[in-house]
């Protein structure tokens, strides 16, 4: 009795893998999901012209003359190109790459700017002489008028 009941356990199993392959989704259910979220898929063609020069000879009084005779060919190739659209974590990436980069930049001019204003800074030496005279007055004043004060 065992033996049958293990023989059952396995039909069992494959039974239940067998229904699950039959009730899984098709191809065509995912192009379809596909093209509803923004896939495509055309086929384009491009039309390739070929150009060449044939001599044709012919006879005229005893001599052998050649015409040149332009030939051209057509080819046309087709080709698919599908476009998938961009998941929301691809986009979130390139928005933030997109961040970065403006951040990054930002940064570099704020740095270009400051060393240009530290170069191109002069000191101002109208500054510093005006600075030194009023010291000089302010000793004079406290050495010679420090009983009024």
């Amino acid at each position: 009795m065992s033996a049958s009941y293990s023989n059952v356990k396995i039909f069992m199993k494959y039974l239940i893998i067998l229904g699950l392959l039959l009730s899984s989704c098709s191809a065509h259910y995912h192009v379809m999901r596909a093209m509803k979220k923004g896939y495509t898929c055309g086929s384009e063609s491009d039309t390739i012209r070929i150009t060449s020069i044939d001599s044709i000879p012919y006879v005229l009084n005893d001599s052998i003359y050649f015409e040149r005779v332009l030939i051209q060919k057509d080819t046309i190739v087709r080709y698919k190109r599908s476009f998938v659209p961009k998941t929301r974590f691809q986009t979130r990436i390139e928005y933030k790459l997109k961040r970065d980069t403006l951040k990054m930049i930002e940064k570099v001019e704020v740095v270009k700017w400051k060393t240009a204003k530290r170069e191109s800074a002069k000191p101002n030496i109208l500054l510093l002489v005006l600075g030194f005279v009023i010291g000089m007055f302010t000793t004079y004043l406290l050495r010679n008028f420090k009983t009024i004060l």
